[in-house]
């Protein structure tokens, strides 16, 4: 016989409730929401580009900071008695006739070897100038806007009216002594134009955000706003053109040195070896040859490496 003293409420309750076993509760911090960094590094690692690409420059900054682990040959020593224009010995792996030897009798793989310093320290050392000064001259143009943005953008354009190469040749042939140093300052003074611009532009379109206008209703700094809220989200654009423009510092610096405006002897560089091997190309293509392999695996490595980036921060092209 059925409880007939139960209420209506407790029937209700007893009809409506459910017979399913309750939902399993996921463990707190299970599923943590990454930021951008973290997305683009997991999509990063999946990408051959950047894997090749970066092993490849992790070999070559191998080879500029560790030379000596690689040959035991010395690059401006030569001897013109047994050495003069060697032929490659491609069976000789390693050693210092592997590529051969130019018309100074000197080892061409030690200087392929030794030459990576060079062009590696100035690509970077053009790309940290650079970042910097076009990275703070174009903040401040597109935060504060107005005559500030208008007499920051008018120096802008008028330095990337100078044509990039002829302003560096110019530049160049002022100084008497043409060290790594002044490379870099020559390249820096004319190639921070393109990363203005794009800070400017990422500032300028961040700066409308939400949480830029409620740090700017709590009262904060202008400088807690620029470098804490605006800087870390408008660097993802900068990095890219950065990464990307390095490869071009490092043939710039090539093209220099192989007009004679660049690094010269007793340096040692691709472009300066370059310069030399052209002028032998008939009857020793092997100095000219590898030298020119380097430089374009170097400024490849770092294209392919900047469209990585490019393509991992982009959530449109994912």
């Amino acid at each position: 016989m059925p409880d007939l003293t139960k209420t209506a409420a407790e029937a209700s309750v007893q009809d409506v409730a459910p017979t399913a076993e309750p939902a399993e509760q996921f463990p707190v911090g299970k599923d943590k929401t990454r930021s951008l960094w973290g997305d683009a590094w997991v999509d990063l690692r999946r990408r051959p580009l950047f894997v090749i690409s970066a092993i490849l420059i992790l070999v070559l900054l191998v080879i500029s900071a560790f030379p000596g682990l690689f040959t035991s040959a010395d690059p401006t020593v030569g001897d013109l008695s047994k050495h003069y224009l060697g032929k490659p010995e491609l069976s000789h792996f390693f050693s210092p006739e592997w590529l051969g030897y130019d018309v100074q009798g000197r080892s061409v793989y030690s200087r392929v070897i030794y030459g990576a310093r060079a062009s590696i320290i100035v690509g970077i050392g053009v790309t940290a100038l650079v970042t910097f000064l076009g990275g703070l001259v174009g903040m401040i143009a597109g935060y504060f806007g107005g005559l500030v943005d208008s007499l920051l953008s008018r120096v802008i354009d008028v330095f990337f009216g100078i044509p990039f190469l002829l302003g560096s040749m110019v530049v160049m042939n002022s100084f008497a002594e043409r060290k790594v140093w002044v490379v870099v300052l020559a390249l820096a003074f004319l190639g921070w134009t393109q990363i203005a611009r794009v800070m400017r532009g990422a500032v300028i379109t961040i700066k409308q955000a939400d949480y830029v206008h409620a740090a700017q209703a709590l009262g904060a700094s202008t400088s807690r706003i620029l470098f804490r809220h605006i800087l870390p989200n408008a660097l993802a654009p900068v990095i890219v053109v950065a990464t990307i423009a390095l490869g071009g510092y490092i043939s710039a610096e090539a093209t220099l040195s192989y007009l004679g405006l660049g690094l010269s002897e007793p340096a040692v560089s691709w472009g300066v070896d370059i310069s030399g091997g052209s002028n032998q190309i008939r009857v020793a293509q092997h100095i000219l040859l590898f030298p020119s392999i380097m430089l374009s695996i170097t400024v490849l490595s770092f294209i392919m490496l900047g469209e990585a980036v490019r393509n991992a921060l982009d959530p449109k092209l994912r």
